[in-house]
C-alpha cells in the first residue's frame, strides 16, 4: 500500500465524517490489495488500477456506513447489541467487507451466485482475520427465515428484484438498504404494494464526480 493510498482514504474518512483506527485503516488498504491480485485471476470486478478501486469501492462502501450506523442506533443496536447484515449480490464483497472492517459488531454475510466471488470474501474474511465475517455461494431466494436486521445490495438488480428475492431472509423488523445512482424513479413505481420506501439519502462520494443515493424500505 502507498503513503498516498493511505492518505486519500483518511482524507475521505474525514470528508465523510468517520474514525476508524489506524488497523482498520490498514485492512481496508489490504482488501483491496487482495481483489487487486485476484483480479489478475478472477476477474472479480472491472475496476482495476488502485486509484479507481479506492474511489469506486472503498469510498463509495463507505459512504453508506453514518447513516447504516445511525439506523441501527435508531433500533435499539447499541452497547455492542449485535446486528445481523446481509449483502445480497456482494460481488467482491461491496459492500460487506467493507462493512465488516468498520463495525465489529455487525454480523455480515454476503451471498452471491458465483462460487469464485463467495471463496475470494472467504479468504478476505480469513486474510483480515474477520470473525463478523462469512460468505454464502447460493441465491438469495434459498435463504429463507434467515431473520436479518439490513438486507443490503449495491447496484445489484431492480428494487422489485431485490425485495421480492430477499423478502423471506428479511427480519419482520428488519429494512432493506439499497445503494443506486440516480433515483430510480420508475423502479420505485415498479414496487408492489406491500413494500413501502421510507426515506432517501442522497449521498456524497468523496473523490467521485457521480450521483448517488441510499434507499431505505420495509414490507407493510
Amino acid at each position: 500500500m502507498s503513503h498516498s493510498q493511505t492518505n486519500e482514504l483518511q482524507d475521505g474518512l474525514a470528508a465523510l465524517g468517520l474514525s476508524l483506527s489506524a488497523h482498520q485503516v490498514a485492512q481496508l488498504l489490504r482488501y483491496q490489495d487482495l481483489i487487486g491480485k485476484w483480479n489478475k485471476v478472477y476477474n472479480l470486478t472491472a475496476v482495476r488500477s488502485p486509484d479507481e478501486m479506492l474511489r469506486h469501492h472503498l469510498l463509495d462502501s463507505l459512504a453508506v456506513l453514518p447513516a447504516l450506523e445511525r439506523h441501527l442506533s435508531s433500533v435499539g443496536f447499541t452497547d455492542g447489541k449485535v446486528a445481523r447484515l446481509l449483502d445480497v449480490g456482494s460481488g467482491a464483497g461491496l459492500p460487506g467487507v467493507v462493512l465488516a472492517v468498520c463495525c465489529p459488531h455487525l454480523q455480515v454475510t454476503c451471498v452471491d451466485t458465483v462460487g469464485k466471488k463467495t471463496a475470494f470474501i472467504q479468504q478476505a474474511a480469513s486474510t483480515l482475520q474477520l470473525t463478523n465475517l462469512k460468505a454464502v455461494n447460493a441465491r438469495v431466494e434459498t435463504l429463507k427465515g434467515a431473520d436479518f436486521d439490513v438486507v443490503c445490495s449495491r447496484a445489484f438488480a431492480s428494487l422489485v428484484d431485490f425485495t421480492t428475492w430477499s423478502q423471506a431472509a428479511l427480519s419482520p423488523t428488519g429494512v432493506w438498504l439499497a445503494m443506486k445512482g440516480k433515483h430510480p424513479a420508475d423502479e420505485l413505481a415498479a414496487l408492489p404494494s406491500n413494500i413501502s420506501l421510507f426515506h432517501v439519502e442522497q449521498l456524497k462520494v468523496p473523490g467521485l464526480d457521480a450521483e448517488r443515493c441510499l434507499l431505505w424500505l420495509h414490507a407493510k
